[in-house]
């Protein structure tokens, strides 16, 4: 069986692309990459050419991606993440310790599990500039999955991620708080409730603990911060579901009705990247943690 010919892309012409999605203007793409709008164009007009597949239609004077070249940009963008990696890891090969490590942490992460790890592994590399993202699981896989960061500790995903290779670090309570004055009754007395915003990694699995014991799920307010839902539940608008490190520390922490389940975090890189030895020592460090 004749094995079919792969187009001749380069990575440019990929970068390009790339630019196009994600910026307001062909001329701000243009500026951004540092190249004439003209030579843009002709850029893509070979892309398109060795793909054999129209990426653009025209809406008047202005040229827009297709739904059809979907399947294209995901691959420029993968492609385009992955040779950054490459050129960052010969760098820090040719430089040894020098250059930035962009990190993406949930907020119990960054603040309870890891921080004085982080603040070793600072003080280890003292000539690495580590930048911390803060954001939920979800935009963090993305933003790792098309090279915004390096590495990112987050809620485990309900399935695989593209191009992302993911290791599990530790398990962490997540428990049930009531207002005061509440009663903690049979699971159908359960509620309302504040809890993460719907379509969070936790706020999924907290919906399927409810609805394996039983309890209703009428949700009144969502909040992606810790805090503010704590705040909720002291102010009675409701009960919520929180890790135990988060509810239950710093001044006036909630107490604690019983433990509903358990959510996983895991720490996660960019899959057949090629290796730069300050993620690969970082990632070492947090394994570590999470098993002792």
């Amino acid at each position: 069986m004749k094995v079919p010919a792969l187009p001749d892309l380069s990575i440019r012409q990929l970068e390009y692309l790339v630019a196009v999605a994600d910026a307001p203007t062909w001329a701000a793409a243009a500026a951004e990459l540092g190249v004439s709008p003209s030579a843009l164009s002709q850029g893509l007009a070979e892309l398109e050419r060795r793909v054999g597949v129209s990426v653009f239609d025209r809406e008047g004077r202005r040229r827009v991606l297709r739904p059809v070249a979907t399947p294209v940009l995901a691959h420029a963008r993968q492609v385009v993440a992955l040779t950054g990696d490459l050129t960052r890891w010969a760098d820090r090969v040719r430089a040894a310790d020098v250059g930035t490590l962009r990190i993406g942490m949930i907020d119990a992460a960054a603040v309870h599990h890891f921080p004085g790890h982080l603040h070793r592994f600072r003080d280890a590399h003292r000539d690495l500039a580590l930048r911390l993202t803060v954001q939920p699981s979800g935009p963090l896989f993305d933003d790792l999955a098309s090279g915004v960061v390096d590495l990112v500790v987050a809620v485990a995903p309900a399935s695989a991620v593209t191009g992302v290779e993911i290791t599990p670090l530790l398990d962490e309570d997540l428990a049930i708080y009531r207002p005061d004055g509440r009663r903690a009754g049979p699971p159908a007395s359960w509620g309302p409730w504040v809890l993460f915003p719907d379509g969070s990694h936790t706020r999924a699995v907290i919906a399927e603990a409810l609805r394996v014991a039983g309890a209703p799920v009428e949700v009144v307010a969502e909040s992606h911060q810790p805090e503010v839902l704590r705040e909720m539940v002291k102010l009675g608008l409701g009960w919520t579901v929180l890790p135990t490190a988060q509810a239950e520390a710093g001044d006036g922490p909630l107490r604690r009705a019983r433990v509903l389940t358990r959510r996983r975090l895991v720490v996660a890189v960019r899959d057949n990247a090629a290796t730069d030895p300050a993620v690969a020592a970082l990632r070492d460090v947090l394994i570590g943690a999470g098993r002792s």
